[in-house]
């Protein structure tokens, strides 16, 4: 094997195209977020300075270190999750029911950053229950997002058998699985946010998207209010809801990721006339028939009775097959 063989060079344009691409789209990112909340965020610091200068010319007895100490008071009492607008204080962030929450964002990476271990043995526990708990995560959203897709493919092989094997039944499928995952991990969520956080809809669906990708910016973090109470059923709702979303979330991410292999392979394909022979070994440069073929061989969960043909059937078929061999 040669040393052009070995290094792989023909993969070096296209590599180097998709990083041209990958770092085009971060940069026009950050161009368009910068236009959006640029000025805003400049308003946004003058707003804060003349608030702090009225407040301190309307309580002449404060001055700037007293101030300095208010805050402080009020970040204390935010990251331990207490009430400054009544008397009474909550029970704080690390119950259990919060405790399993924040458990649930250090394996999934999420992250929030409104709750943190603050004693060097949490500290130290959060450490090594990350380092098993994240592969422990991936694992099983894998083994739960495969099994989604199995399970959608087995209906689809289903209706294609009753119906004449038509192919527009799997994009049909695939189209109802992620209407029906929007409206169960979107939809509805958005809903009970609004109603048990009071926020407008269009921060609850950012919630939602932020969270289910793993994003975690922290701005919005619900059941974290502790001016508001909230029903016992709304924690296991939260876990519930982010562990079989993000299952959705990464298997939507996969079709996606899917067929931007596709088109790319199809692209250059045609682009190049052949598929040059140092790529023809490669796995990343498959036909989109052999990727077919693979994604058919995952094992499929078994099917449901009234998905599977009924058992008069299949006796007939022995029994004419005995006939036959009489």
């Amino acid at each position: 094997m040669g040393i052009k063989e070995s290094l792989n060079l023909t993969r070096v344009p296209s590599i180097l195209l998709l990083g041209m691409v990958y770092v085009a789209y971060v940069l026009i990112g950050g161009v368009i977020f910068w236009k959006l909340e640029g000025d805003l965020g400049k308003k946004d610091i003058s707003n804060i300075l003349q608030n702090k200068q009225s407040l301190l010319s309307t309580y002449t007895c404060l001055n700037q270190k007293g101030l300095e100490d208010v805050a402080q008071v009020i970040q204390e009492a935010s990251k331990a999750g207490l009430s400054l607008k009544s008397n009474t204080t909550t029970d704080g962030f690390w119950k259990f029911t919060s405790s399993a929450v924040f458990a649930a964002t250090v394996v999934t990476t999420i992250g929030y950053g409104n709750m943190s271990p603050s004693t060097w043995g949490g500290q130290i526990f959060c450490v090594f229950f990350a380092l098993f708990g994240i592969p422990l995560n991936v694992v099983v959203l894998n083994k739960v997002g495969k099994y989604m897709l199995s399970l959608e493919r087995n209906i689809s092989d289903f209706l294609q058998r009753k119906l004449g094997g038509k192919t527009c039944i799997r994009f049909f499928i695939h189209l109802v699985s992620y209407i029906c995952g929007t409206v169960f991990f979107f939809i509805v969520p958005m809903i009970v946010f609004k109603l048990y956080e009071g926020w407008s809809y269009s921060q609850a669906i950012y919630y939602c998207f932020i969270t289910l990708s793993t994003i975690g910016f922290g701005d919005f973090v619900a059941d974290n209010n502790p001016d508001n109470s909230y029903p016992n059923w709304y924690s296991v709702f939260m876990a519930s809801w982010i562990f079989f979303g993000m299952a959705w979330l990464a298997l939507l991410i996969n079709h996606s990721i899917d067929i931007l292999e596709r088109l790319n392979t199809l692209w250059k394909q045609k682009w190049r006339g052949k598929e040059p022979e140092g790529e023809s070994s490669g796995s990343d440069d498959k036909k989109p028939e052999a990727v077919m073929k693979e994604e058919n061989e995952i094992k499929k969960p078994p099917l449901p009775h009234f998905f599977q043909d009924p058992p008069i059937k299949k006796n007939k078929l022995i029994l004419a097959d005995l006939l036959m061999l009489s």
